[in-house]
């Protein structure tokens, strides 16, 4: 839903949706989008104001199954904490 809301702004546009969204993911596709940019900027040797968001794609990650963390279960039993992970692909490109 963050990544639906920025595709197809200005990086500049998007970078402030970002930064006034109140949900925890937009912390971590800012973060993915500022190094994009960067990457654009530095490797590709690209205009910042021309570029634009073309995709955000939010896969899940690996589970880490094996934290050392129990949570307390029914008739003294235990479950391990599951971790959930997931990658965030950001595209940017020069409009």
């Amino acid at each position: 839903m963050v990544a639906d809301s920025i595709c197809g702004l200005g990086v500049d546009e998007a970078m402030d949706v970002l930064k006034f969204n109140k949900k925890k993911g937009a912390f971590y596709i800012r973060k993915a989008l500022a190094s994009a940019i960067a990457n654009a900027e530095n490797n590709n040797k690209m205009d910042r104001r021309a570029l634009v968001v073309r995709s955000v794609i939010v896969d899940a990650g690996p589970i880490m199954r094996y934290a050392k963390r129990m949570r307390i279960r029914a008739r003294y039993g235990t479950s391990r904490i599951h971790r959930r992970t997931s990658h965030i692909t950001v595209t940017v490109a020069e409009a």
